[in-house]
């Protein structure tokens, strides 16, 4: 999400805003961004692939919920919810928001396992 108020012609790093913490946007806190400028931070990332793909655990989406990330009813797959604001992601969307960071060589994120 961005921060309201934020200028769309000159948006600052602290205008980013992790949809499932509402941290801004930092070196030590990268995003990844989804369908109409969702953001996850590498932080809630961890959080949701230790939840997801280590543990293959989670919440099962209720009728009325969307993953945040790609906005679509993912009923057949586990989804992490944040503790926090509540915003759900996908098993799909943390591996591809994973795979993400991973590629990136400035974030040096690394999955968590077992």
């Amino acid at each position: 999400m961005q921060r309201e108020g934020a200028d769309p012609l000159n948006m600052q790093p602290e205008d980013f805003i992790c949809d499932f913490c509402e941290h801004t946007w930092s070196e030590d806190r990268p995003m990844v961004e989804g369908h109409r400028g969702s953001l996850i931070c590498g932080k809630c990332l961890t959080l949701a692939h230790a939840t997801t793909i280590v543990q293959d655990a989670g919440e099962m989406p209720g009728d009325d919920d969307t993953c945040t990330m790609c906005l679509m009813h993912k009923h057949d797959a586990p989804h992490w919810r944040s503790p926090a604001e509540g915003a759900m992601i996908c098993k799909e969307c943390v591996l591809r928001g994973g795979l993400m960071l991973v590629k990136d060589p400035e974030t040096e994120w690394v999955p968590p396992t077992a």
